[in-house]
């Protein structure tokens, strides 16, 4: 019967009440009833639940899918299943921004390649030790903005990022020249990407060696060989580039470095580092090194 109420009165801006009631075989009064009893603690909660598991997406830039919304949940002490999570989120209509095709920039370089010296291990045990890296492109009206990146084995930051209108190996030497600048890098760190032909070259090599880093390439056609940059641009395109139409590269950078200094390395939950930020796991770092 209770079903028969809801609908009337979800649909009472839509119909006569008195149609709808002779319709479904119920009373006038009897709907009057059935709305004004007080909800119940069960219907209290789940409508409580709504409006947190609303606030959550929301405050994720819509990025979030029901995992993700649990975690943020949990964090603020909130006490609820995931699988309710995804009922809730269902119910109010709430879908994360969903990817798209994948495409490559890499042209395979023709210099000798550096040898892979993380072998299929993507794991570090402390930051500033191991790095990957990669190159994307964003669409503009002026034309492509190139976007290089390295990226924290250890905390998942993106510690290093640098944007040009090209795709010369000065932009791959940015990246790394402010990953310097904003973090602590050990002596010998690795730094791993694909086989693209700037990573490759003499210039970049010379770079790496000035910082005192050294190389690392992953095989040839082997997509998850540098699987981590690949799934920041995925990220980044689903979340930002592909929600957005950018007018000017001079947009495009700024919507970009704030999703990446601000979003993606601040709030943004990772689960590959127990639902947490990469500053948040750089922080437990270094208050246990200090410890």
């Amino acid at each position: 019967m209770s079903s028969k109420y809801e609908f009337i009165d979800g649909e009472k801006a839509n119909y006569p009440l008195l149609s709808m009631c002779r319709w479904l075989d119920v009373s006038r009064s009897g709907f009057y009833e059935w709305r004004n009893r007080p909800a119940s603690a069960t219907a209290q909660r789940r409508f409580w639940l709504a409006v947190q598991v609303r606030k959550a997406f929301v405050a994720s830039r819509g990025t979030y899918g029901y995992r993700r919304v649990h975690a943020a949940l949990f964090r603020r002490k909130i006490d609820v299943g995931p699988e309710l999570v995804r009922h809730l989120m269902a119910r109010l209509g709430l879908v994360a921004c969903q990817p798209r095709p994948w495409r490559t920039t890499t042209i395979a370089g023709v210099e000798p390649a550096p040898s892979d010296k993380l072998a299929g291990d993507f794991t570090a045990e402390a930051p500033g030790r191991r790095f990957v890296g990669d190159i994307t492109y964003i669409r503009t009206w002026e034309g492509w903005l190139y976007l290089a990146t390295v990226i924290d084995l250890c905390t998942k930051e993106v510690v290093g990022w640098a944007m040009a209108d090209h795709m010369r190996t000065e932009l791959i030497c940015d990246a790394i020249t402010m990953a310097h600048s904003h973090r602590h890098i050990a002596r010998g760190a690795v730094f791993h990407s694909d086989r693209g032909c700037q990573y490759a070259s003499d210039e970049f090599t010379r770079h790496l060696r000035h910082h005192r880093m050294v190389g690392s390439m992953g095989r040839t056609g082997v997509c998850w060989d540098n699987a981590l940059a690949e799934s920041f641009f995925a990220s980044l395109k689903k979340e930002l580039v592909y929600r957005t139409v950018f007018s000017t590269r001079k947009k495009a950078y700024h919507a970009i470095a704030e999703y990446i200094e601000v979003f993606y390395n601040r709030q943004r939950l990772h689960s590959g580092i127990g639902y947490r930020t990469p500053l948040e796991a750089l922080t437990a770092h270094e208050t246990r090194s200090a410890a």
